[in-house]
């Protein structure tokens, strides 16, 4: 049987708390849907922020909803070059012991003491999915990306859970690398 998954391009974006965003957006303030993204509840919110390393910096970094309960930062390697940060490979939401960095918003400035991350690739899979295809929460999958520059990728994260649906996200170098794009399909292959 053919284990074939929808793959996610995901450009650098920012997840922030709610006391963040109102430190950055004034008071009260309240993210607002761009879009929804590919998981049920998530949307690019209409909200952008500039984000300041050491050697650079990036204005308009998409906010992704909803709030979250700790500040994150996730960028392709390159982008972390670029910014001045040794950003570790990470799963979203482990930050701890990651280099931190500036946010400006058009009503302040917070300074994260942590939460830069690479994020490291994985698959969200419904618990039904995952169980038709005996794969486990946390199980580590190699995953083929066709196409013109076709690659294997090896440490692709299995996440599992009711609240998923089957999306691939890998970052732009990744996709860059493969020429992959947002709506291709990838195959697991181990």
């Amino acid at each position: 049987m053919s284990k074939t998954v929808p793959v996610g391009v995901s450009a650098r974006h920012i997840h922030l708390t709610q006391e963040h965003v109102e430190a950055l957006f004034g008071p009260g303030y309240q993210l607002t849907e761009f879009k929804p993204l590919s998981q049920p509840g998530q949307f690019a919110a209409n909200e952008q922020v500039a984000v300041i390393g050491t050697k650079g910096k990036f204005d308009k970094v998409r906010i992704l909803g909803p709030v979250r309960p700790a500040s994150q930062l996730e960028v392709s390697r390159t982008d972390a070059f670029s910014l001045g940060v040794k950003a570790p490979v990470r799963e979203s939401g482990h930050i701890e012991g990651t280099p931190g960095i500036t946010i400006k918003g058009p009503a302040g400035e917070v300074e994260l003491e942590t939460g830069v991350i690479v994020a490291a690739r994985h698959i969200h899979f419904h618990t039904s999915e995952a169980e038709a295809w005996g794969i486990a929460d946390k199980q580590m999958l190699k995953v083929r990306l066709g196409g013109e520059r076709g690659l294997v990728l090896e440490n692709v994260i299995a996440r599992v859970s009711d609240n998923f649906k089957l999306d691939m996200h890998i970052d732009t170098d990744e996709a860059n690398a493969a020429g992959a794009n947002n709506g291709d399909t990838a195959e697991i292959v181990d």
